[in-house]
């Protein structure tokens, strides 16, 4: 099966330098209606799945996820859950873990490796399942991301990679902490953005970094792909080092105004320093405050905060 349905020389003239949107075939394998992901679901390892609400949040984190339990519910439920209520499901790795899945995964791969002339990717993939209400949070991903919009519509804001929409010290939060990946944001920001409308098998991809957030429309389904590349890993190292030395000595040292010798030699001292700790990063507990039940309104039922342990 070919992977795509309209890639053109422009598309790879611009692949990782610019926004593309392309028409794929994800949808004609099967692998993603209803059925399948509830299959899917039932057996997905627990401890890679996040199934999360919008909380209120903070004026400059809006929407922040809160975490739910799903562990009393079946995949035919969570599917239930999310197309009526306010859900976002993470199945995260799902394109890896699962055999049927990672066959995919190395198609699409194989198709843009072949199309650009890249080397392969060592690709990881999630499927995200979600609520006509659900809002994904402005935030940035610290490897190349690519969103494989398979069902529904959602709209898809797109920010500058740039100081004014991703400060450093939001950054250096980023590469610090597995569990943290929103910025903070203001409507004001909205002017930089670029608006996208994805329908179904439509794949975007975007520059390194760049900010972004998520209004859904509809019911989706989506698959999110992540791979590092030299660039990707080459900016974190430098980024990591930054952060320990505004932590340890309140240096700020910003990316932009670095030379290009100062940043080789942070890249090499940041592989050293995450290798040995040396970031103090204060624990992080995933706490739950909700689970999910059928027979609430939305599925959603408030608990009492607990640490999160599945």
């Amino acid at each position: 099966m070919d992977i795509f349905k309209n890639w053109t020389d422009d598309h790879t003239k611009k692949f990782r330098k610019d926004i593309i949107t392309v028409k794929h075939r994800l949808s004609e394998t099967g692998l993603f209606t209803d059925e399948a992901l509830a299959r899917l679901l039932n057996k997905h390892p627990s401890q890679k799945l996040d199934v999360c609400t919008m909380g209120k949040g903070t004026e400059l984190f809006p929407n922040k996820f809160r975490t739910g339990d799903f562990r009393d519910s079946d995949g035919k439920t969570l599917i239930e859950a999310a197309k009526a209520g306010k859900i976002w499901i993470n199945v995260r790795e799902a394109m890896n873990v699962h055999p049927e899945y990672k066959a995919v995964l190395d198609q699409m791969y194989g198709a843009i490796s072949d199309i650009t002339g890249e080397p392969t990717f060592n690709a990881r993939g999630g499927i995200l399942i979600s609520s006509p209400a659900a809002r994904v949070p402005y935030h940035c991903d610290q490897t190349e991301t690519i969103l494989w919009h398979v069902r529904g519509k959602k709209r898809m804001y797109l920010y500058p990679p740039t100081e004014e929409y991703l400060p450093d010290e939001a950054y250096h939060r980023i590469i610090t902490n597995d569990r943290e990946d929103d910025i903070p944001y203001s409507e004001d920001m909205d002017k930089g953005a670029k608006a996208f409308d994805l329908s179904e098998d439509e794949m975007i991809s975007w520059r390194l970094n760049a900010p972004h957030r998520v209004d859904n429309q509809s019911y989706c389904v989506s698959v999110t792909t992540e791979y590092s590349t030299k660039e990707s890993a080459f900016k974190n190292s430098v980024m990591f080092t930054n952060a320990v030395l505004r932590q340890k000595f309140g240096v700020d040292s910003r990316w932009a105004d670095a030379s290009m010798p100062e940043k080789y030699v942070k890249s090499i001292a940041g592989r050293v320093l995450r290798k040995i700790g040396a970031y103090d990063n204060p624990d992080s507990d995933d706490m739950v405050t909700f689970k999910v039940d059928k027979n609430a309104p939305g599925f959603i039922v408030d608990v009492e905060p607990y640490q999160r342990a599945f």
